[in-house]
């Protein structure tokens, strides 16, 4: 029991425990509506979209938290736009700015000779040295996106089961996607620091993928993801501080191990959905 317990007792721990449990409720708000939608290319998008903001904010002494989420904020922007006036596939357009927001990124840390060390946490994460004050911005986000979350999912599930029918509704398609890519901004920004730009899409996709096995409902798919993702930062953690080994790279690791042996335990004894989507017309209904 003391290999439990001993470790709480160090204060780097115990905030790494909660600002990781936090981002991986926040990622699975933000991450259910990924599965469903088969978002996962824009959430690793934007997890690299946000290294520019990073790394301007980090030389010139600002907040990189404010830079990343400026600069997740602008991919976000620039990608709708290149949807619906260049007129090309979100996927295309997504890859676009992913390309170009990663370049400007490694030039800037480029250019810099003092960039090491962030560089590094910034792409696989720092979740020992996470503060009490970014604990604070995570409560904050987390209460935000349950909020938001709450608040549109009648117009995510039209959206997601039939733009078309989201549209003779009257829910808006085109601000239900905006505020689903604002979560998914949200969910990488205040997560990043926990897991690092590159890992951030495993507690995007994995636990929610993992709840989605097993779930009949967006509410309980959300509610398992949670507890999933939340387990998984647990014990990523404490196999972490006994094996020596990465924090955010352990907790990602944990959580597609996990998927798999849920998705073999789920073929083997038949419990998987059939291939049945998730959303059908009666969900649908269930939501409206």
């Amino acid at each position: 029991m003391h290999y439990l317990l001993d470790p709480l007792s160090l204060g780097f721990f115990s905030n790494a425990l909660t600002g990781g449990v936090l981002a991986a409720l926040v990622c699975s708000v933000a991450g259910t509506w990924v599965v469903i939608r088969g978002m996962g290319f824009l959430g690793e998008a934007i997890g690299h979209g946000m290294l520019p903001g990073v790394a301007i904010s980090a030389l010139i002494g600002l907040p990189t938290l404010a830079g990343a989420a400026l600069s997740a904020t602008a991919m976000g922007v620039l990608v709708a736009l290149l949807s619906r006036r260049a007129r090309l596939s979100q996927d295309t357009a997504i890859g676009i700015t992913f390309v170009l927001m990663l370049s400007l990124g490694v030039i800037i840390v480029s250019r810099s000779r003092s960039f090491a060390t962030d560089i590094t946490a910034i792409l696989f994460g720092d979740i020992l040295g996470i503060r009490s004050d970014e604990i604070t911005v995570l409560i904050g986000t987390l209460i935000v996106v349950l909020i938001v979350g709450a608040i549109m999912i009648r117009p995510l599930t039209a959206l997601s089961l039939d733009p078309g029918i989201a549209l003779t509704l009257g829910m808006r398609p085109a601000l239900a996607q905006a505020g689903l890519t604002l979560l998914i901004i949200a969910a990488v920004v205040a997560s990043y620091r926990a897991v690092g730009t590159l890992l951030v899409v495993a507690l995007l996709v994995a636990p929610p993928a993992t709840a989605a096995l097993w779930s009949k409902s967006i509410l309980a798919m959300t509610a398992w993801a949670a507890v999933i993702s939340s387990a998984c930062v647990v014990v990523g953690l404490y196999i972490s501080l006994y094996a020596d080994t990465a924090g955010g790279a352990t907790i990602t690791a944990t959580a597609a191990g996990v998927f798999l042996l849920a998705s073999g335990a789920a073929a083997l004894t038949g419990r998987r959905r059939s291939g049945r989507p998730l959303l059908s017309p009666t969900t649908a209904k269930e939501h409206a």
